[in-house]
Order: structure tokens, then C-alpha cells, then sequence
């Protein structure tokens, strides 16, 4: 619950309704793409990252790697994630508290921030990792049904008419399909086939990170064993994919009837200053047509959004500069005491960093698409670290320096207009994701070739400790009967079973949300199928998983 919880937060809704007014409901598939990612870490890493007994997924970096690159790499990573990436993210959901704030409540930018964020640090800092999990169990249900009230409530508004004046109107029509328009290759290749074929396994994205990590990484290390990390993970890919998204799509689809275009969004609120203005106001302008008492339910499970998610992105980033910064890099002798107090501090850094930020931002979906681009051809690393012994700390090191400056080049020059815009530039603008995928893999597949393999007794010892098994290994497992050292041997490889597993399941919780679309949208021939397709390959699924259970690893 804590994960479903962390990764619905106030910008959510905001970034749905961008996408939904944008490209319509089937631009969801810049983020549903990411369940195959996430069913990847459920059926094959979830049971690695139980088996390595790391404290933080940073801590990893010198158990795969050894020597001063891992140590750098681990330091490194620490700031890079843990403070570039956190407030980047921060920022997003604090820049949706802002809209919020200014369209519900009338409060100024400035106001919004020092109220939600004083909060949520003082809890953040005072209640520690267990604070945040037991308290984001709560928020999740009230954020919940206060989504669940306003899409209820909202689509039965006079000016809507309920669902079916909602489907027919001309506005909406066009927004309704599930899948892009295949006759417009510049719909449906951004859209449905670069996230299916590239992005989920190639990108870094807090929550669907490839390989598993980040703060997903950590519920899963906090769970009692491996069999409710695996559980737990399920649990959250569930949830978070067939079971949310709806009730926001509903309300996007709603604000284009009541606020068809930005200009009348500024007409209906001109407090809201130009910088500020996009489509994803859209949803909380649709909020202010709430009645007083259904508006303060919504309001507090905003509130609860925001600070699940802050509160766990700040647990989480503190814990990277404490332990795997901090304890490794300045004082390795530091006291108990003395850690609570750099995370305390830590902690008010990051917040007071991600406001700033947040206050210089427009719009949730600009802050998503730069996070896509900068983790970029880096996924791919995350996934074959475990099974592919030659890939060592300098490949991690270059995959992450040329993904990010091939990026802040494209977004921060010239450059990227030059070579990527569907009217002047060389190629279309969908292409530079591709772009930096595919320079970042081949140049940290030649720096992988080129430096050294890792010491065999840091591969050694890490087979012993995870297992991964595979071919990948192979070579490792022969030095060592070699060379006499008892690395353990492996019953069998799970990875086929689980990679079809995750396949299965894919095919079960997709179906489960179009089932639930449909169901919405009156087709019920269609609604049928996928919920017989649904139950079916959740029964698939269920062998699949017992058959993965009988292999030793």
C-alpha cells in the first residue's frame, strides 16, 4: 500500500489530465508502458534484491562492482539520484500542490509551498522510514475515495450530463480511443511503440525503475521475507495500474466540456499567472465544482497525495546521502546520532531545493518527458547487471554521463530543435529518445569491451550471495570449479518462467483496465471478452508462479 500510495501523489492526476487533454486517453501509454517493467521486478529481481540483504539499493554498487569506481560509483549515484533526481521529482508534485492551492484556495504560490512543505518535512524528518510506511497505508484510501467522489460527482455535473452525454459530445470523441490512430504515424509511434518497444526497458523512472531500485527497492528490502516482497510488489502493480487510473481520466474527459481550451481555464481563474498555466489546471479547476463538503473530502486526499509521495521521496533521498554518501564518502565512523541528524538535515535540504524549483515550473507533463529523456539508454544496464558478468562500475559510469548530457543537450540547446522537430528539424521529434538510447547503449557496450572485467573474487563472492544463474554466468561458475571455490550451484534458472510470467500478467492487468474502460464506456461486447481474458490468464498465472516456486535458485 505504501508503494501504490507514494506513487499517487498531488501532480498524478495533474499528469493524466495533461496526457488526456493532450493526446487523449491512449497518451496514458507513455506510463502504463511501464508495467512490463514492473512485472519484470516482481517475478525475476524482487527475489535478487531479498537474496543481496543490502540496506539501500546504492549499497549493491560495491557488492556487483569492487574497488575505487564502485565506491565512486556509489557516492556518485547517491547525489545524482538521491538529491538531481529526488528534487526533480519533488518539484513535479509540489508544482501540482501549487496549482491546487491557487485554484482551490486562492493562495500564492509562496503560500502553498511553506504550508505543504513545512508539514510534510516535520513529519518526514521526526517519523523515519517506519513513520512514512504505516502513515501511507492511511493516506492511500483517503486519497482514494476522494478520487473516486470527484470523478462521480464531476461527470454528472448539469454542463457534462452524466457518461453517455459525456461520450457523445464532439470534444471528447476524439479522446475516448484506448489506442492511438494508427493512420497517423506521428500519433501512434510515440505513443504506443516506443514506450512498448524501447522505453520501459531502457529508461530510468523513479517507481518503474528497470531491474528494480529507488524507493520500490526499498519497500521490498523493508518486507519480511522474500515471499512478501514478490507479493507485495504484485500487489502494487495492480493497483497502481488497473485500478487508479480511471477515475482521473474521467474528470479530464469531463474538463473538456466544461474548460475545452487553456483560454478558458485563464477566463474562469486570472489569479493563475501565464507561467503557471497549462492543461493539467484543467483538473483542479474541475475540483472547484465540487459542493463545499465533497470539495473538503478531495482536498484532504490531495493533501494525503502529496505527502505520501514528499514524505517517501524524502526518506528515500536522505537515506541515499546518509548511508551511501555521507557514511561512505565523509565519515565512516560516524555515530548513531550524528546520522539522524545529516538525515534531519538532509531531509530539509532536499524540500527547501524542490520548492524553489517547483516555484520556476509549468506543467507536470514537461517535467515527466525531461525525466524520460535524462534516464535514457540506462535501463538497460539496470536489467543486465545481474546476469551478465562483464558488465562492470564503468559501464554504469558512462551509461549515466552520456544519457545526461546527451539530454541536457537536446533540451538546452539549439541542438535538439536542429536534429528533432516534426516541421524544421532532421527527424521527427520522437526520434530523440531513440537518439539517446541508442548512443548511450553502444557507448557503454564499447567502454564495457574496453576496461577491465571485474576481480573474480568480487564476482565470486557476489554470485554466492544472489545466484542470479543463467548463461550470463557461465564463465564465472567454470573459474570457479577451477580454481576450487564453492560459489553454490543453482537447481535451475527461473528467468524464462518469470519473463513469462511477467508476460501473462501483463496480459491480466491490461485487460483488467480496459475491461474497466469499456465497462465505463457502454461497450460491453468488448468489456466481456477482456474480463474473460482477465480471469483466464490469472489462472495462467497462478501455474506459472508454482512451476517458478519448484526451481531452486
Amino acid at each position: 500500500m505504501s508503494m501504490v500510495a507514494t506513487t499517487f501523489s498531488t501532480d498524478t492526476p495533474n499528469l493524466v489530465t495533461d496526457i488526456v487533454r493532450t493526446n487523449g486517453v491512449s497518451g496514458n501509454w507513455v506510463w502504463w508502458a511501464f508495467l512490463l517493467t514492473g512485472l519484470l521486478t516482481v517475478f525475476i529481481y524482487a527475489r535478487l534484491w531479498r537474496k543481496s540483504n543490502v540496506n539501500t539499493d546504492l549499497e549493491f554498487y560495491e557488492l556487483r562492482y569492487g574497488g575505487a569506481p564502485a565506491r565512486f560509483l556509489r557516492g556518485f549515484r547517491a547525489i545524482y539520484l538521491g538529491v538531481i533526481f529526488n528534487v526533480i521529482t519533488m518539484s513535479a508534485v509540489t508544482l501540482a500542490a501549487i496549482k491546487v492551492g491557487g485554484i482551490m484556495l486562492g493562495l500564492e504560490p509562496w503560500q502553498t509551498v511553506i504550508s505543504a512543505g513545512l508539514i510534510t518535512v516535520i513529519f518526514s524528518a521526526v517519523g523515519g522510514f517506519k513513520g512514512v510506511v504505516y502513515t501511507d497505508f492511511v493516506l492511500f484510501f483517503v486519497a482514494m475515495v476522494g478520487a473516486i467522489g470527484a470523478a462521480y460527482y464531476l461527470v454528472n455535473l448539469p454542463e457534462v450530463g452524466g457518461l453517455e452525454s459525456l461520450f457523445a459530445h464532439e470534444e471528447v470523441q476524439s479522446k475516448l480511443s484506448i489506442l492511438p490512430d494508427f493512420d497517423d504515424t506521428g500519433s501512434w509511434v510515440p505513443l504506443l511503440v516506443i514506450p512498448l518497444a524501447v522505453q520501459w526497458w531502457s529508461s530510468w523512472y523513479p517507481g518503474a525503475e528497470p531491474g528494480g531500485g529507488g524507493y520500490i527497492a526499498q519497500r521490498m528490502l523493508s518486507a519480511k521475507n522474500e515471499k512478501h516482497a514478490i507479493a507485495a510488489t504484485f500487489f502494487f502493480n495492480i493497483m497502481h495500474y488497473a485500478v487508479r487510473p480511471w477515475p482521473w481520466i474521467l474528470v479530464a474527459l469531463a474538463s473538456l466540456v466544461v474548460f475545452p481550451d487553456l483560454e478558458s481555464i485563464q477566463q474562469a481563474f486570472p489569479i493563475v499567472s501565464d507561467d503557471k498555466l497549462g492543461h493539467d489546471l484543467a483538473y483542479s479547476a474541475m475540483l472547484t465544482k465540487l459542493p463545499a463538503g465533497l470539495m473538503g473530502l478531495v482536498m484532504a486526499s490531495l493533501v494525503a497525495a502529496y505527502m505520501s509521495t514528499i514524505s517517501t521521496q524524502l526518506n528515500w533521498g536522505s537515506s541515499y546521502i546518509v548511508y551511501d554518501f555521507y557514511k561512505q564518502r565523509v565519515k565512516p565512523n560516524a555515530s548513531e546520532k550524528q546520522l539522524v541528524l545529516v538525515g534531519r538535515l538532509s531531509t530539509v535540504g532536499l524540500m527547501v531545493i524542490s520548492a524553489l524549483l517547483a516555484l520556476a515550473l509549468q506543467n507536470a507533463l514537461q517535467l515527466f518527458e525531461v525525466l524520460l529523456v535524462f534516464g535514457a539508454g540506462t535501463g538497460l544496464i539496470f536489467i543486465l547487471r545481474w546476469f551478465w558478468w562483464r558488465i562492470n562500475a564503468w559501464s554504469e559510469i558512462t551509461a549515466m554521463f552520456v544519457s545526461g548530457i546527451l539530454s541536457l543537450v537536446f533540451k538546452l540547446t539549439s541542438v535538439g530543435d536542429y536534429l528533432f522537430n516534426d516541421q524544421t528539424g532532421l527527424m521527427p521529434s520522437w526520434a530523440e529518445y531513440i537518439m539517446v538510447v541508442t548512443v548511450t547503449t553502444v557507448a557503454w557496450l564499447l567502454v564495457t569491451y574496453i576496461t577491465p572485467a571485474e576481480k573474480k573474487s568480487v564476482l565470486f563472492d557476489f554470485y554466492r550471495k544472489t545466484k542470479p544463474g543463467g548463461p550470463g554466468w557461465k564463465k564465472v561458475v567454470q573459474q570457479s570449479r577451477e580454481e576450487g571455490v564453492d560459489v553454490g550451484e543453482t537447481g535451475g534458472w527461473s528467468v524464462p518462467s518469470g519473463i513469462l510470467a511477467m508476460l501473462v500478467g501483463s496480459i491480466m492487468i491490461y485487460s483488467c483496465l480496459f475491461a474497466v474502460g469499456y465497462w465505463i464506456y457502454g461497450e460491453w461486447t468488448l468489456a466481456i471478452i477482456l474480463t474473460f481474458v482477465a480471469c483466464l490468464s490469472g489462472g495462467g498465472l497462478l501455474f506459472l508462479w508454482k512451476k517458478i516456486k519448484q526451481i531452486v535458485v
